[in-house]
């Protein structure tokens, strides 16, 4: 019942962060770093967000295969359908919020916030949850235990790659700037401490939801 209840929760944090994602991506103010490459891609070429999500993840799953061989897990897997869903949500969402809004770019910067919040809410949902995580973080995993660096210091190292080479693939494809801007940044510095926040602001809700392995979450 627990595992039951431990999927239902990281399925809600999976879906609300790809309606964080998408209400980061429609503030047309840049998408957030782990979706900024796929965001470039579906703005030059026929396929969608979602799309290039779940292409990009198992591009990464693939990465972690190679880099971790004989330490890969078969739970490792479980990524794949996790980024098909992941990817769904996105395109889902998306067009949910198909919507025209006003050239002013207070609205714009508040629903990049909004965004931030949902997205933050999400991985802290996921992180709550405690059983699978997405490729992005998951190769950030893998090169902190097999490299033995600091995780931290190697999610913000993987996220500003993922926007140099966004922004160098917009460059490439459409000869300007698209899809990395001043959002992208704010997204890559609000949404962990976001997530973090609500950590502390909901510390009573492991015991709660989790009773049996309570202590185990106390660190969430």
């Amino acid at each position: 019942m627990e595992k039951l209840k431990r999927y239902l929760i990281f399925l809600l944090g999976l879906f609300l962060s790809s309606l964080g994602v998408s209400l980061i991506t429609r503030a047309d103010l840049g998408t957030s770093p782990i979706s900024s490459i796929p965001y470039v891609l579906s703005l030059s070429l026929p396929w969608t967000l979602g799309t290039f999500t779940v292409v990009f993840s198992l591009l990464l799953i693939l990465l972690q295969l190679l880099i971790l061989r004989r330490n890969f897990q078969l739970e490792h897997l479980l990524q794949i359908p996790i980024s098909i869903a992941f990817g769904a949500f996105i395109d889902l969402t998306m067009a949910l919020l198909d919507l025209s809004l006003p050239a002013w770019y207070p609205i714009h910067a508040a629903l990049l916030l909004v965004g931030c919040v949902v997205l933050g809410f999400g991985v802290y949902l996921e992180v709550l949850a405690n059983v699978a995580m997405l490729p992005g973080e998951s190769f950030v995993r893998a090169v902190s235990t097999t490299w033995n660096t600091n995780f931290g210091n190697t999610k913000v190292a993987f996220d500003v790659s993922m926007t140099v080479i966004a922004a160098l693939l917009s460059l490439l494809l459409s000869r300007r700037l698209d899809g990395v801007r001043e959002g992208t940044i704010l997204a890559a510095l609000l949404v962990g401490l976001i997530a973090r926040f609500f950590g502390r602001l909901l510390s009573f809700l492991p015991e709660r939801l989790f009773p049996c392995t309570a202590p185990e979450q106390a660190s969430v």
